[in-house]
Order: C-alpha cells, then structure tokens, then sequence
C-alpha cells in the first residue's frame, strides 16, 4: 500500500505583547507516545513549562523563565548604581532597594499580561500561560480574534495598563518625600511604565502597536494577512532602526544624558542592548508572518480528503489474503471488525512492513491490529485546528474516520496529515 497517494474522492522586549496563534505545533513524526521519530502527528506536549510556576490567576498558569533571574540581577545591578548618586548613605543597602524595585517592575508587567489575558478570556480566547521572560512577558494566546475591532482592543489594553499605572506611581510621589528610598521607588517604576507603554505602542510586530496596525490594515482590506505583512514588515524596520539608532541617541545626549560622561564600555553595552532589542523584535516580527501563514493554510487541512481508503476483515483474516482484497477494493488501509461487522481495531501500516512476504498467509490481521479507542475515532468533516487538537488529544499512527451516522468512512494516516501540512505551509499565501 504505497504512502504517497491519497484518497481521490470526496474531497482548509517586549513586555505585553499578546501571542495570537493557534496552538499547533509543527507535526512531528513518531510512533504513538513518541514526539520524533518518523510516522507521529501534532500533539502538544503536556507541559507547558516554561519555568517556575508562580500561580494561576484567572485559571492561567504564570510561569518565570530562567532569563528572568539574569534580567533582575542586571537590573539590581545598574539601578543600584543609579541610586547610589541619588542616596549614598545607603551603601550596599541599595542592591535590595533595586532588587525589589526589579520584582516591582516585573509585577508591574504581570499586570499587563493580565490586563491581555482578562481581555482574551473576555473574549472566549483560550490563554494557554503567561511568561516573565528576558526584556519583559508574553500571554501565549491561543486562538486568533474574529474581528479586527477585537483585535485592537486586545493590543491595547496592555499598554493601557501600563499608562495606568505609569499615572498612579506619578500621583503617589506626592505623598512621599523627595530624595527618599520611597520616591526614588516610584519614580523609577513610574518612568518604567512609561517606557513599557510608549514601547509596546510602537507600530510593528510583535509588540502590541502592531498588534494595533494588523487590526487597522484588516479593517481597511479586510484581510487579516495583508495586516499580518504591514506590521511585520514595520517590525522589522523598526528592529533596523532600534539597532542604528539607540547608541546613536545615547551618544548625540538626546536621550537626556550626559555625552562627557560615556565611556568605551557604555558605548559596547549600549550597542549590546540595541542588537538584542533589534534581535527580539525582528524575530517576533517574522514569527508572526509564520504564525499567520499557519492560521492561513490550516483550512487545507480536511479529514475527509486525506482519508485512505479501508475494508473491512474479520480478526483471524490472513494478512495476504486482507491485502488482496484492499489491492482488488483500491484501499489501502484494513479496519478490523466483529461478528456484526463493528469495527474493534486498526491494522498498523508499520506492523505490515514488518512482516516478510512469506509470513504473511500464516499472521492473523489481529496479531498486527491497535484497539480502536473513541480518541481514534475522527469525524470525517473536521478541518483545520480542530482536526489537529482531535489528533494531538489522542496520539496515534492511524485513526478511524466515521460519518456523523456512525458509517466507516475510511483511515486516516497520521504520517499523510504531517505530509499535508507540509505541503499546505510551503505553499505561497494569498
């Protein structure tokens, strides 16, 4: 039964930027259980991971990278520094001052995430985790907005929040005296904030003005793509221009500071920081253009058109003879079935090769056969993501396809669906 034909007939840093997408992996290859290998299907793996779990607000894991304890030291380190000038009678005392001001700031861009979150979940949109990470956070979103007017709405609220809060520690200073531990907390988260929001604001991808755009070109073309392609493309523009221009800025004293002052080793960090910068945004940016493409081709996906088709055999059926009839019957695939004709089992193409030609008039199709579970039945009108999350909540190598009478339909192969999709994301977009 040659892999390669298919069933002919009947036949879719950035703290707060959101991560729309679908939750598909790549198809892997593999036997079930197995996530490589040869032969698999899409699947997610069980654990979202991502670090250490801290909670789960709202029912949505939040998880702290490993990245995030190599961020809090530099910030521990350089705002020390900072304070130093402002208050050094503090001594070594205020590396626990910036230490807590680095968990203050990264609360701070926990609410962010959760004003994304709460917005998605607004919205019916499964949240699969929220990341602290290097440069920021992450709401791993896991399916896109219907509308572009969500999806605005969705960008936004993030560095909303941000502007909030940026407004709420400006108003706090008031209470407190300048030039004390207090005020140079708040001033720092305030200013923090602020960069956050006019950050994120930004109009490229992945942060979440461009977010904002895509919404705004979908609005205007009414296509989500042709948003994707702008903002991306804007990312990355904006990724060239944070790496030219931030040690430019830094060295000309537009930013505020003083040029007398930079040294080789500023100018090597600044330059640093830009490149990772622009390293993170034009990643994001081409990984959106992925994702999207993803989303655009996922339809071509259809149970029914990647069906082998399969006959039906009793369990002590020889295999030489269940193979002459699926050679005389065109199929390509054999469901095991009972006395009344019920199927209880698929026979495995792999366990076929593995028996030689000789062999194959004394094995019972039963000694090759995998028991038929209800994760394996697949109805044959799924396309798309719910096709892949059917196939990811139940792995296995092959699946039985069933009309909605319950009537056998045919096999599918998890081998030809990783081929498809393939196929279906090397294929140019429209």
């Amino acid at each position: 039964m040659n892999q390669d034909d298919e069933r002919g007939e009947d036949h879719r840093p950035r703290s707060g930027a959101s991560e729309p997408g679908p939750a598909t992996p790549q198809p892997t290859g593999g036997p079930a259980g197995d996530g490589g290998g040869g032969g698999g299907k899409p699947r997610r793996s069980e654990d979202p991971g991502g670090g250490i779990l801290m909670g789960r607000p709202f029912g949505v894991p939040v998880y702290v990278a490993p990245s995030w304890f190599l961020v809090a030291a530099l910030i521990t380190w350089v705002f020390g520094d900072q304070i130093q000038r402002v208050l050094p009678d503090l001594g070594a005392a205020r590396y626990l001052v910036s230490l807590f001001f680095a968990v203050a700031f990264y609360a701070s861009v926990l609410v962010h995430e959760l004003a994304h979150t709460i917005a998605a979940l607004r919205f019916k949109l499964p949240v699969r985790r929220i990341q602290l990470q290097f440069f920021g956070g992450v709401s791993e979103i896991e399916k896109e907005t219907e509308t572009p007017g969500r999806e605005f709405v969705l960008a936004f609220v993030g560095p909303l929040l941000s502007l909030v809060l940026a407004g709420l520690f400006y108003l706090t200073l008031y209470a407190v005296e300048p030039g004390t531990v207090p005020g140079v907390l708040l001033g720092g988260l305030m200013i923090s904030n602020l960069i956050v929001a006019v950050f994120n604001l930004l109009p490229g991808l992945p942060l979440d003005g461009g977010r904002m755009l895509r919404a705004v070109v979908w609005k205007i073309t009414g296509k989500p793509m042709s948003g994707t392609v702008a903002a991306a493309w804007v990312g990355r523009a904006l990724a060239v221009a944070v790496l030219i221009g931030l040690p430019l800025l830094t060295r000309t004293g537009l930013l505020g500071n003083e040029t007398d002052d930079i040294s080789g080793m500023d100018t090597v960090t600044d330059a640093l920081l830009a490149a990772i910068l622009a390293a993170i945004i034009w990643t994001g940016a081409g990984n959106s253009l992925r994702m999207a493409r993803l989303r655009e081709h996922l339809p071509d996906l259809r149970a029914r058109s990647l069906t082998r088709r399969a006959i039906p055999v009793e369990p002590a059926t020889p295999l030489s003879e269940a193979l002459r009839r699926a050679n005389e019957a065109g199929a390509r695939a054999l469901v095991v079935v009972d006395g009344q004709g019920a199927p209880t089992g698929l026979v495995r193409e792999t366990a076929i090769a593995g028996v030689p030609q000789h062999r194959r008039p004394w094995v019972a199709v039963s000694g090759l056969s995998q028991d038929l579970t209800d994760g394996m039945r697949v109805p044959a009108e799924l396309t798309g993501q719910p096709l892949l999350d059917h196939l990811r909540a139940s792995p296995a190598s092959e699946y039985l396809v069933v009309e909605d009478s319950g009537e056998i339909y045919g096999v599918l192969s998890a081998a030809d669906v990783e081929r498809a999709f393939v196929r279906a994301m090397a294929r140019p977009s429209s």
